[in-house]
């Protein structure tokens, strides 16, 4: 996913299209024409769009309607801000021929640069697969990739190559025995290769607001280099924070200073700031603020080079007159010190971002420069946080983040502190919640105006009946972690409830609560014939993974293989259940955050999650078998071509219980329905 200074884009070639300020403009045109239910119909657009840059001198508002009506035979289809951005130029580019002359030209060349960015960026992720899954016991066969041709999009659509390269990134996210791994895969098959690679690509900070399974099957090449993209700068870097790398500590300017500053920092801009100190000591005038107008000429790729590994220094670098010849001269420089040759010369010269990103990621793991010195670095490694709170925090980031909100997550407990991220995730979660006329967007100048953000989203919180005791907007501001945690897991509990309550017809007009969620997992499980029970969400069966396991198989008999399942007795049992688990959940559609520890260690807060998530799943798939009359299912039969392993020869069922626990640190938000007109209005809510 690519981000213009805020802007959300998938498609890779629409960044290359705008300047910042465009996007942030059309941005808010586009939103100021968007209903009551907040959507943005075709019919919306020709009023707005006439009086748009190159539009409105060449068509009046009936021809463009007329032109859009080409297109759409419902003027009153639901259209979203990418779409609008493509009709946009589309309707740009004819008003250009329309004039003729140079500004045709102009137009020309303007996609020519796009199509050169698409090859470019295609060109240097299949060097970077061609490297890392060299010896993939599965890929082997189709590797190496042509870079030429389109190798890349074939071999991605059966979704074996996307899960394999988020693997690459973040070891582990995916259980490799939940992948189907056949020469020849059917549809259905297809299907839950692509589910579980989006589902698991969110789950390491990927953002696939707009990406369906259905791209990656055709294999829609600005899509999938742009997920591509995102999972191998994720891998690229990973290292470029504290936790990881604690010598970065020394790139700050009076050593412990600002060491928070640093660790709130996104992964580019503490690469931006590690090459900078190396700048400065090469004698390099300038500062780089972006990898791609800074780097064009490639000055800065020499100087940082003749300071990490003079020994393969070239004086002609930096006496050449010509870019490309320099650009050139830096390759081969980085490819002496040990760097794998990704991109070319031109693609420095062009300023691809991404390219010159992943260029600088590569000078970084082979050669950092940095001190290890042990005093030097004392200070970084003992920033330690809680390892349960660090868990938390890993989790919730990757949830808001889902959401597609526009300020990317990079550090919850920093990021949060203006409270604007947070009335984003407000937004989402309870449409209509956040007056954003009394909300002042980052970057904020004047601390007050944090404290009302944050004292909005306090405000908001008691609309929807969190328990908030000694929740202050100063304590977000402060940056207390124990509070914005238990914040978020409202937040995030609120979310999941109202999506299972939007089915809520299924459910015959039940309440969905904890104990509502248990005794519907209790049955499913008890249907299929077998006995596996549990009482609450603390229940340290749960450890073994065979319960989750069991209720996967209910809900689709074909996901589960049994003869991959452990009794969960040891931990490194316990292990293999736990992965398994998450990635057949994220197999079949459930979009979850929890790691194998949290199944583990009954962390109780994720088990419902991972319940509900499977429950939500199937009344949206399975309607029909998942209830009947009396609000349950009892069509599944026992699978015996593939049951379940007996663990210990017990009946381990047990009675429904009639009430759960809260999991939150104090009251559980209740499940309640707020419209839109409450808010505004400042009423009291109820619970329906």
């Amino acid at each position: 996913m690519s981000r213009s200074e805020g802007v959300t884009v998938s498609d890779r070639a629409l960044q290359n299209q705008f300047m910042p300020i465009e996007f942030r403009n059309l941005k808010t045109k586009f939103v100021s024409v968007k209903n009551e239910d907040g959507k943005v119909k075709v019919g919306d657009l020709p009023p707005l769009m006439v009086k748009l840059k190159g539009l409105s001198s060449a068509f009046t508002e009936d021809e463009i309607k007329q032109k859009l009506g080409e297109s759409y035979d419902d003027m009153s289809n639901e259209i979203d801000f990418e779409t609008f951005l493509r009709e946009y130029l589309n309707l740009q580019g004819q008003a250009k021929e329309k004039s003729g002359g140079q500004k045709n030209s102009s137009s020309v060349l303007k996609t020519s640069s796009a199509t050169t960015l698409v090859e470019s960026e295609k060109a240097t992720y299949v060097r970077h697969i061609n490297i890392y899954l060299a010896d993939d016991p599965f890929l082997k066969q189709f590797l190496p990739l042509d870079p030429a041709s389109n190798d890349l999009f074939n071999l991605a659509k059966d979704g074996v190559l996307l899960c394999k390269l988020i693997n690459v990134a973040v070891s582990g996210t995916i259980d490799e025995r939940a992948i189907n791994t056949k020469k020849v895969l059917n549809l259905w098959e297809r299907n839950e290769n692509h589910t579980l690679a989006l589902n698991s690509a969110k789950a390491i900070g990927c953002t696939v607001v707009n990406i369906g399974t259905q791209d990656l099957v055709e294999g829609r090449p600005t899509l999938l280099l742009g997920l591509i993209s995102q999972i191998i700068k994720i891998q690229l870097l990973a290292d470029l924070n504290l936790k990881k790398t604690p010598q970065l500590v020394e790139v700050l300017d009076d050593g412990n200073g600002d060491i928070e500053e640093l660790m709130a920092l996104a992964p580019e801009k503490v690469l931006l700031k590690w090459m900078n100190f190396h700048l400065k000591k090469g004698g390099y005038e300038k500062t780089v603020t972006n990898f791609s107008s800074d780097v064009k000429d490639a000055k800065a790729y020499a100087f940082l080079l003749n300071v990490l590994a003079p020994e393969y220094c070239n004086p002609l670098t930096l006496d050449t007159k010509h870019a490309t010849e320099r650009a050139k001269l830096v390759l081969d420089h980085a490819e002496r010190m040990g760097c794998k040759r990704y991109l070319s010369p031109e693609d420095i010269v062009e300023g691809w971002t991404n390219l010159n990103l992943a260029f600088v990621a590569q000078i970084f793991h082979e050669r950092n420069g940095l001190s290890v010195d042990s005093k030097k670095i004392s200070f970084a490694e003992r920033i330690t946080d809680d390892v349960q709170l660090s868990r938390d925090e890993r989790c919730f980031r990757l949830w808001m983040n889902s959401l597609g909100v526009e300020n990317y997550v990079n550090n919850v407990f920093e990021d949060v502190r203006n409270g604007w991220v947070l009335l984003e995730v407000l937004d989402k979660v309870a449409p209509g919640s956040v007056n954003w006329k009394h909300a002042t967007k980052p970057p904020i100048k004047f601390p007050f105006r944090k404290v009302e953000n944050c004292n909005q989203v306090v405000m908001i919180g008691e609309m929807l009946k969190f328990s908030i005791v000694n929740l202050g907007g100063n304590d977000i501001v402060q940056g207390n972690k124990k509070l914005i945690i238990a914040f978020l897991w409202q937040l995030m509990r609120y979310n999941m409830l109202q999506l299972l309550k939007s089915l809520r017809s299924r459910s015959r007009g039940k309440e969905i609560t904890d104990s509502y969620i248990i005794n519907w997992a209790n049955r499913k499980i008890k249907s299929t014939g077998r006995s596996r029970q549990i009482e609450s969400f603390k229940d340290k069966s749960l450890s073994s993974g065979l319960f989750f396991l069991e209720l996967l198989s209910a809900v689709e008999p074909r996901v589960v293989n049994w003869n991959l399942v452990t009794k969960g007795e040891s931990d490194e049992e316990k292990k293999l259940n736990a992965t398994y688990i998450i990635s057949v959940a994220r197999k079949i559609g459930c979009s979850i955050f929890l790691l194998p520890e949290d199944i583990m260690e009954v962390n109780q807060k994720m088990m419902l999650t991972l319940t509900a998530s499977i429950m939500y799943w199937c009344l949206q798939n399975s309607p029909e078998e998942c209830e009947t009359s009396n609000g349950y299912s009892s069509t599944y039969a026992s699978d015996a071509s593939s049951p379940a392993p007996s663990v210990n020869g017990e009946d381990e069922s047990s009675s429904l219980c009639s009430e759960v626990p809260s999991l939150t640190i104090d009251d559980a938000a209740p499940d309640i329905m707020v419209s839109s007109s409450q808010f505004e209005n400042g009423e009291n809510t109820t619970v329906e």
